[in-house]
Formats: structure tokens, C-alpha cells, sequence
């Protein structure tokens, strides 16, 4: 069973499955390039004792190249974010701990990758390559316990992305982020494979007001927990 509870003073949502066990192993926090995932899930996993998993950003080796010629190096870079994810994903799986993870292998899947095949900058020929890989790799791994969504408008998105100040993000297109959103709300709208938690970061300030943060902690809790 599922419901959904909505909590406008922190812009918070929830769609919780009441069957899920209160015991979580594998959380993950999905959402738009600047929406606050590394944080957030530092954060959390400062809080919870988590181990944490990040995305493979600083020591990606095709990223920078990536985002000064998008179309020569798309596939590379997808399938460097598939591996490296699909390998964190059987470390999580076969570890004992429980484990926060910086964005999920579905987003590669059905956001990044169908936009840069959309916007002309993957080959028809390497994204169904891409997708073959993926549904090989999904079969073997399973979506989390909790995923916890940062939904975000462009001016906020490109406020972070100024704020962090990192060189190769400079070339990123608002028209980009935008393509990204549309998916990524999408992709949320019909998302299925377990409990839910949208975060309006439009509303909802994690990084310096600590009273945000404490809610988000609370809203985590209740959905890990059976407290809604």
C-alpha cells in the first residue's frame, strides 16, 4: 500500500509503502546537476552513521572533456558513471553496513543518457548499446530502500552550480538543465520501486539553516521507520 503526505511548510513530500521493513540497507539520494545530493548525502550520513557512497565526479577522467564537446565523449561518460555505479551497487548489496548513495544507476538510465540521445549528442547506435548494458546490469541489482529526491528549479540549480564554482560545470546550457528537469520530474512521476521522499530545495535550505535539516532528518526517519 502506498500514500503520499505533504508537508508545504518544508516542501516536503512522501509516498511511503507501508510494506517496506523498518530495517534499511541502501539508500539513495537522486536529482538535477546543483540540486545538493553530495551534501545532503554527507550530511545524512554524518547524522545516521552511514557509509557513504559518492558519485565518481572529481576523478572521472571523461567529465571535463565531456562538457567542452558533449557529443564526442557522451557514450564514454555514460558508460564510465554505469560501471562505476553498477560496482557500487554489488559492494552494497554483498556488504553488511547500511549504505547512502550520491545519485542512482536509474538516473544514467533514463534521464542522462534518453537526453543526450534526444538532444542529438549520443548515436541511436551507442545508446542502444547503453540500454542493453543496463537492463543486463539491472537485473542483477535492486533499487533502494529509499530514495530521497531534491527537486529544484534552474535558478536555483544554476545558484549552486555558481556556488561550488567548478571549472568543467562552466559550459553547462540552461536549456541543458532544463532538458534534465523535465526528465527528471518524469521519471518521478511514475517512479515505483519502493518509498519515496521529495525535498523542494526551492523551500528548503539543508546547508545553512538547521532547522531545515532537522526536518529532512525527521522525514528520513519516518519513512525508514513506519512513524507516518
Amino acid at each position: 500500500m502506498e500514500f503520499e503526505i505533504w508537508n508545504s511548510r518544508f516542501g516536503i513530500s512522501h509516498s511511503m509503502d507501508t510494506t517496506i521493513q523498518s530495517e534499511a540497507k541502501y539508500i539513495a539520494i537522486a536529482g538535477n546537476i546543483g540540486a545538493g545530493k553530495t551534501t545532503l548525502t554527507t550530511q545524512l550520513g554524518k547524522y545516521f552513521g552511514w557509509e557513504v557512497h559518492y558519485e565518481s565526479a572529481d576523478d572521472n577522467p571523461y567529465l571535463s572533456d565531456f562538457y567542452a564537446d558533449m557529443q564526442r565523449w557522451s557514450f564514454n561518460l555514460q558508460i564510465y558513471f554505469l560501471n562505476s555505479r553498477y560496482r557500487q551497487l554489488l559492494d552494497i548489496l554483498n556488504g553488511e553496513t547500511t549504505v547512502i548513495q550520491d545519485r542512482t544507476i536509474y538516473e544514467d538510465a533514463y534521464i542522462f543518457a534518453p537526453n543526450l540521445h534526444d538532444m542529438g549528442l549520443m548515436t541511436t547506435r551507442d545508446f542502444r548499446n547503453y540500454q542493453s548494458l543496463f537492463e543486463t546490469m539491472s537485473s542483477q541489482i535492486q533499487a533502494p530502500n529509499l530514495l530521497i529526491y531534491l527537486k529544484a528549479s534552474i535558478p536555483t540549480l544554476v545558484d549552486h552550480i555558481h556556488q561550488r564554482g567548478r571549472d568543467y560545470e562552466g559550459n553547462i546550457s540552461i536549456d541543458y538543465l532544463k532538458r534534465l528537469n523535465e526528465k527528471y520530474e518524469s521519471w518521478i512521476e511514475e517512479y515505483d520501486k519502493g518509498n519515496l521522499l521529495v525535498i523542494n530545495c526551492d523551500e528548503v535550505d539543508f546547508i545553512s539553516n538547521p532547522e531545515d535539516l532537522g526536518q529532512i532528518i525527521n522525514s528520513v526517519q519516518g519513512e525508514l521507520h513506519g512513524l507516518f
